[in-house]
């Protein structure tokens, strides 16, 4: 158990009678207790207030204001109210001690009291009194660690979001969950994905008359709506390449419709490419080509990653685009056969693709009216 150091607990002794004043003090004074003297209850409530002592020894019969109201003045103090009070009284009814304790008392002796009783007594409430504020101080210690605590597993879980946003900023939420689970390269086969590549025209030339800031606020403002796009259809977007959009659809997870989501978002972007200027007030133009096939996806490096397609499906959606014309959509012929049905085509013929020789490629006009 742990003891109150006996020379640090400061006692106040409040009695009408010097001799009972003087008996006390020297019995704790000669056990190292540092003692002050009160001979009244004004005395006591003043000497209390002014330097808060560890014990208060009180009195009960006394002149003016008895021990049971000074008690209950103390205990309307907040400065004082919790120090601990032991009555001292020759009265030995029981009513008397119930009226001691409802003041707020910790314990009761009786006059004449026995010396040793009253430095038993005197230990046990000051071991009690030290105990508790040993316990008030462990307590908001603990408190103070725990909000410390909550306070870094806050900053944790916010920088742990903010590492996920930044995962699904990159990545295919698909591919940022096994990217978090798997310190490998990640590559998987699409047997069916379609692939768009898009390009502003003239963009060249349009870089090379404003600064560097305009340019990458019409390229933002740009990509933003084709990202709305991606998101309205379900797709995913690739990367961008300088003034290069692309986008993929039917993987990471696979997508039977992907084909048409594509297309969708291909004439869609004819037309949000039309609310955009260059400097000199003329409306933007897309060259679009999109091709369907089988692709290989993943994940790879231990650099700077990135989720990127390869295969002869995306090259050939590459040439799609770089064979285009200004302000249209060109198909290959395995996309065209996909949606033939469901959209209008104008077949251009043949043209020659490096690699490729001479394909049929087809123009995509509009969605089939309903």
């Amino acid at each position: 158990m742990d003891l109150y150091p006996e020379n640090q607990a400061n006692i106040l002794v409040v009695d009408d009678t010097p001799d009972n004043i003087r008996l006390l003090s020297a019995l704790l004074s000669e056990k190292g207790y540092q003692v002050r003297k009160a001979l009244n209850g004004q005395m006591a409530l003043k000497a209390a207030d002014a330097s808060v002592p560890d014990l208060i020894l009180l009195d009960i019969m006394m002149p003016e204001m008895d021990g049971y109201e000074v008690c209950q003045k103390l205990k309307e103090n907040h400065k004082v109210c919790e120090i601990p009070v032991i009555f001292l009284s020759a009265l030995d009814d029981v009513s008397a001690k119930v009226k001691a304790f409802e003041a707020g008392g910790v314990d009761y002796i009786t006059k004449p009291f026995h010396k040793a009783e009253v430095l038993a007594r005197v230990r046990h409430q000051l071991t009690i009194s030290y105990q508790q504020k040993q316990l008030e101080e462990k307590n908001k210690k603990l408190q103070a660690e725990i909000k410390e605590r909550q306070r870094i597993e806050l900053a944790l879980r916010i920088a742990r979001e903010k590492s996920e946003r930044l995962l699904l900023n990159i990545f295919p939420s698909a591919i940022a969950d096994r990217l978090k689970e798997l310190d490998a390269s990640i590559a998987e086969q699409f047997d069916e994905a379609t692939i768009l590549f898009a390009d502003i025209v003239g963009f060249t030339a349009f870089a090379s008359r404003v600064s560097p800031l305009e340019l990458v606020n019409l390229l933002g403002g740009v990509f933003s709506a084709f990202d709305r796009l991606t998101e309205k259809y379900h797709l995913e977007k690739i990367k961008t390449i300088g003034d290069g959009y692309m986008v993929a659809g039917g993987l990471p997870i696979p997508q039977a419709d992907s084909a048409e989501a594509i297309a969708n978002m291909a004439l869609d972007m004819l037309e949000v490419i039309t609310t955009f200027e260059t400097d000199t007030g003329e409306e933007l133009k897309l060259r679009i080509g999109i091709n369907t096939g089988p692709v290989v996806a993943g994940v790879i490096g231990t650099k700077k990653f990135s989720y990127d397609l390869w295969g002869d499906t995306v090259n050939l959606a590459s040439r799609m685009e770089e064979l285009g014309e200004t302000g249209k959509i060109q198909v290959s012929e395995s996309t065209y056969e996909l949606l033939k049905n469901k959209y209008v085509f104008e077949e251009r013929g043949k043209i020659k693709v490096k690699g490729k020789g001479k394909i049929t490629t087809y123009w995509l006009m509009q969605r089939n009216s309903p």
